[in-house]
């Protein structure tokens, strides 16, 4: 046999891909203590902790408004369950948290979904849960978002919907005709 054949099978790991926004990150850079880009292993033992202070959080925001130490994400494994997923708890005394619109007050936990935005502030994160098979560490990678994450909510009647074949409507109508009334009697 080969040493290839020898080797052990190797294990996926968990990864949670998270993508960051605010409004102001170009001004004021608050995300330039975070690695975008970069896979980073955590123990599976250990919380992973965002916030403003960097001798608690492994996960640094550059901004006053946000906690010392913002939240917390622990990994672990359900009860009578072979799935392993995310809890984030609330650790802010002055600001409260979001999770797909759940608001977590101080101490407030969460199991994650597998894909969720967590709100915080200015702040919106998308975490997607990319699954794995490793019991002894998660991965990380942060990703930073050009745009907003959750859309401006507009006013459905500006709106003009388009159809499926990609024609609007109102393209038609600027054509200088006005309607003409036909009588239900004549053929069309």
């Amino acid at each position: 046999m080969t040493s290839f054949e020898e080797a052990e099978t190797e294990e996926t790991v968990t990864c949670l891909h998270m993508t960051f926004y605010h409004p102001c990150q170009e001004e004021k850079m608050m995300f330039r203590c975070l690695n975008f880009g970069k896979r980073e292993q955590v123990r599976a033992d250990e919380m992973a902790k965002f916030g403003r202070d960097s001798n608690i959080c492994h996960y640094n925001f550059m901004d006053t408004r946000v906690s010392r130490i913002q939240f917390s994400l622990q990994f672990y494994r359900k009860l009578n369950s072979s799935e392993y997923i995310f809890e984030l708890k609330n650790l802010s005394k002055r600001t409260k948290l979001t999770v797909n619109q759940t608001e977590l007050g101080y101490l407030n936990k969460i199991d994650l979904p597998w894909k969720c935005i967590i709100c915080f502030g200015d702040y919106q994160v998308l975490a997607e849960v990319q699954e794995g098979e490793s019991v002894d560490y998660f991965e990380t990678c942060l990703h930073l978002a050009e745009a907003p994450i959750l859309q401006e909510r507009s006013l459905p009647s500006l709106l003009q919907p388009v159809p499926e074949n990609g024609i609007s409507s109102s393209i038609f109508l600027s054509q200088d005709k006005s309607p003409t009334e036909m009588d239900e009697n004549e053929p069309c």
